[in-house]
């Protein structure tokens, strides 16, 4: 059994219908605590733009506010999307966050732009620049982070920072870039499972040692709505299932309150659709959640899991995750034989 794991939590700083950017930043700082007081390893946010729904967008600047509001777990971002910016300006921007919050900052980096094309180009203003560019930003982020950079232009902050990079990716060329590099990879099965064990196996047979990791480490996202029971749970859910055939039918918008008989009022191809994004998912009372953990995590031997839970209702949302920290401490005694 292997699910003395780590777990992390994964947070957009939802919006919900009826509130605001404000409300969801102080929701975030509030989980961020409860997670620390839980034993989360550590407390990534993601960059995505123009969207209703998701308040990351200045990541970095977020971030800020979680690591100064906190004070043992990790805090990073899951991920940076590259293509949208200069590898100098992130390179400053957690070379700075690192020199506020030493040992504690984590980098993810990710080669999809988080948005639309024409957002993108508002972002970074350089048509040149897509996600082909990808590894070689990669490489010159390492650069201006390093103890004796290559280039003439120094980050500071950055330089020297000792900030860890992770991949991140949905697909098999996060996989290969990360194992070439020799970095940890995120695989983000919490919405795109399909290619999941094909990049874990590539990721794992292909692995270089590097200067950061001397062995592979599988990080994977996987979604928990956890209650006291299984039909409050899967009630819950429903706000993050609405969000999902929203945004796959061209209609993002603020992440809805829940709603009974949801997935009855679906198509066949919503509900398939559904079925497939939300396979590494876990719903239900703690028995149930502790069930699909297990399995999930005996079928990748992953060595971290993030889980994300997007619940309408902050305070649901805070007993899912302590649902959640239960259930890992209570797998983790059970394997040491106190249970």
């Amino acid at each position: 059994m292997a699910c003395m794991i780590p777990f992390s939590i994964l947070d957009l700083s939802p919006i919900a219908e009826g509130s605001n950017a404000s409300a969801s930043f102080r929701n975030t700082l509030d989980l961020a605590q409860h997670g620390e007081r839980w034993g989360f390893q550590r407390y990534w946010l993601a960059e995505h733009h123009g969207m209703p729904g998701i308040a990351s967008a200045a990541t970095a600047v977020l971030l800020a506010h979680v690591a100064g509001g906190t004070s043992t777990i990790r805090v990073g971002a899951g991920g940076i999307m590259l293509p949208n910016h200069s590898p100098l300006v992130i390179a400053e921007q957690f070379g700075t966050l690192e020199a506020l919050h030493p040992g504690r900052i984590d980098l993810g980096l990710g080669r999809a732009p988080g948005s639309d094309q024409t957002t993108a180009r508002a972002l970074r203003r350089n048509l040149e620049s897509d996600s082909d560019a990808f590894p070689q930003d990669v490489l010159e982020l390492q650069d201006y982070m390093s103890d004796t950079p290559r280039q003439r232009v120094l980050a500071v902050p950055g330089k020297g920072a000792k900030v860890p990079l992770w991949i991140l990716g949905s697909s098999t060329f996060g996989a290969q870039l990360a194992a070439h590099l020799g970095l940890p990879f995120a695989f983000a099965s919490h919405f795109a499972p399909s290619m999941m064990q094909q990049a874990i196996a590539l990721y794992r047979s292909n692995f270089q040692p590097s200067a950061q990791l001397d062995k592979p480490y599988v990080m994977l996202g996987f979604n928990v709505f956890a209650a006291d029971t299984d039909e409050e749970a899967h009630f819950r859910a429903t706000s993050m299932q609405q969000a999902f055939v929203n945004l796959r039918t061209g209609n993002p918008g603020k992440l809805q309150p829940p709603k009974a008989g949801y997935l009855e009022s679906l198509g066949v191809a919503e509900r398939t659709m559904l079925d497939s994004v939300l396979s590494c998912t876990a719903i239900g009372a703690p028995d149930t959640v502790r069930q699909r953990l297990q399995e999930f995590v005996a079928r990748t031997g992953a060595d971290e899991l993030m889980i994300t839970s997007q619940i309408f209702d902050h305070q649901h949302r805070l007993r899912s995750y302590e649902i959640t920290a239960e259930v890992h401490q209570s797998i983790k005694k059970a394997e040491a034989g106190f249970a």
